[in-house]
């Protein structure tokens, strides 16, 4: 490492974080523009260096750019004699002006200009051997439709993959690199490791298992986030442009740094293939495939996500509130409050169904036109003013409601489980199943639990088994629910309905009436001979 780069890296992180500053978190959100930081983007090129053929002439290319952090670490991590050339491109003009100064002087070719509109040599000598890249993340609600149409049809004419219109930014950039890359060339993508969970990554993984050789895949400690303004778990990965051999392993590591992982493990790529959630691996392995024939919560519930109301802090009031603007009673349902105020796990009611806890609050739903509330209701009236002076009425939700006060209703749950958590909340668990006797309803912040027909009706003949299975789902191991949801910077898990309802809970097989059992086995063998 000489001198010079070291001085060029320090310029580097001070203009980086002018830049930075410059923008609001807004406007560097919308662009995806999350600075790799010095440490990783070293630990990411060190570990390229292992992974290269020894004495290999490196032919370097970054398609986001930025202030040039990997390529920094490329300068202090490869001999020169080693760098054929390095080569990069950058969106942001504000950002590329202020790279140009820093390596105007060094062998870079860096252009200012969308990656994703640029053409790739047509030469194969004439391709990047070495792809290391930190991608925009740009989630696809920043898409508009126009920019989604051109890049899906690039990505599927390059690597014959048809991306889900809920991908990021950053898997059209991973697809359409593949054009880009020499045959046999090694890339390392720095991205979100949601991909390895949700149903738009399902794509991304058949790419990696079918189109090139997956090498590895390192996920980071959720609670050690990688980007200070990004809530993300991040992930690196690792392929080589070429087809994957007969029965080939791919190494998966987890926590600590890519030169020293806490866990490292082969999985076999047919494990990969029969599972529909990565993150479980290194830590469970391929045992956890294997489990996804158990009893799943799907067989025994039906499970919804609670309300949106499109604005809780107006449509979910108080007590005091509903009697000081003289709410009417058929207007108001009772609803839970928030994991957070919520202390008990076992939600006793009253002689009416409402829920004996507290706050008291409750849900404002009102399906009469506005004309009839101004006339028959005053105090609704008034309180619906001042929802029109915030201008509740054009958010998204309200915005498509008729009235745009009323709400879709979900009726109570006998079970419920919180959506949201991490492992540092209530009882050290992330995940908590409540059981609930009373009418509330809930908001989005809960799953709720609807017991199949068949169960249901066991449920009216012995409703003591309620609480049976609800202290067995307290039971299920922390790691089973775990692997089942999904993760995000800091240690923020969440669980989606079909998640929930996919976490295997064989325990419950051992507390189930016999008729419920061959019940459940009848209908599995049903399912396994539909043709």
């Amino acid at each position: 490492m000489t001198a010079a780069i070291t001085a060029l890296e320090t310029t580097r992180l001070t203009l980086q974080e002018d830049l930075d500053s410059s923008k609001t978190r807004a406007e560097r959100n919308k662009l995806g523009q999350f600075a790799t930081p010095p440490i990783l983007a070293e630990d990411v090129m060190t570990h390229a260096k292992r992974l290269s053929p020894p004495y290999q002439q490196i032919r370097f290319l970054d398609p986001a750019f930025g202030t040039g952090s990997f390529y920094s670490a490329l300068l202090r991590t490869f001999p020169a004699s080693r760098v054929a050339w390095a080569a990069g491109y950058e969106i942001d003009s504000d950002y590329g002006q202020r790279a140009l100064q820093i390596w105007g002087n060094t062998p870079l070719r860096l252009r200012i200009a969308d990656f994703t509109q640029a053409l790739p040599p047509r030469s194969d000598e004439l391709r990047p051997n070495l792809l290391i890249c930190n991608p925009p993340y740009v989630r696809h609600h920043h898409l508009d439709e126009s920019t989604k149409l051109r890049l899906g049809h690039l990505a599927e004419r390059v690597a014959g993959v048809r991306l889900s219109g809920l991908a990021g930014l950053y898997c059209y950039f991973l697809c359409i690199s593949y054009g880009w890359m020499a045959e046999n060339g090694l890339a390392g993508w720095l991205v979100p490791s949601e991909f390895m969970d949700v149903k738009y990554g399902r794509q991304i993984k058949e790419f990696l298992l079918n189109r090139v050789t997956l090498l590895q895949i390192h996920r980071f400690d959720p609670a050690d986030v990688q980007f200070d303004d990004a809530l993300v778990s991040s992930a690196v990965v690792w392929f080589s442009k070429a087809s994957p051999p007969a029965e080939h392993g791919v190494e998966f590591t987890y926590g600590g740094v890519l030169t020293n992982p806490k866990i490292s493990k082969i999985v076999p790529a047919e494990a990969l293939r029969n599972s529909d959630k990565w993150t479980r691996f290194p830590s469970e392995g391929i045992q956890a495939v294997k489990d996804q024939g158990q009893l799943k919560l799907s067989d025994l519930f039906d499970i919804k996500r609670g309300i949106a109301t499109g604005g809780n802090a107006f449509f979910i009031l108080t007590a005091e509130q509903t009697y000081r603007y003289q709410i009417p009673r058929r207007f108001l349902w009772p609803i839970l409050p928030s994991p957070r105020h919520l202390l008990a796990d076992e939600i006793k009611a009253d002689d009416a169904g409402a829920p004996v806890i507290e706050p008291k609050l409750f849900l404002l739903s009102c399906d009469l036109p506005p004309q009839q509330v101004k006339a028959k209701y005053p105090g609704l009236w008034s309180y619906l003013r001042l929802g029109r002076k915030a201008e509740i009425q054009k958010r998204y939700l309200c915005e498509h409601r008729f009235p745009w006060y009323s709400q879709e209703m979900r009726p109570p749950a006998p079970l419920l489980c919180t959506y949201m958590g991490r492992e540092n909340g209530r009882n050290g668990k992330p995940f908590r199943f409540i059981l609930n006797h009373s009418k509330a309803t809930i908001a989005n912040v809960y799953l709720a639990m609807y017991p199949k027909p068949y169960l249901a009706r066991m449920l009216r003949d012995k409703p003591h088994l309620l609480t049976i299975i609800w202290k067995e789902l307290n039971a299920v191991p922390l790691k089973t629910l775990l692997s089942s949801g999904r993760v995000y910077g800091g240690g923020l898990y969440k669980l989606e309905p079909n998640e929930l309802g996919n976490v295997s809970v064989g325990n419950l097989e051992s507390v189930l009436p016999a008729s419920i059992r061959q019940h459940l086995a009848i209908r599995t063998s049903q399912l396994k001979f539909d043709w």
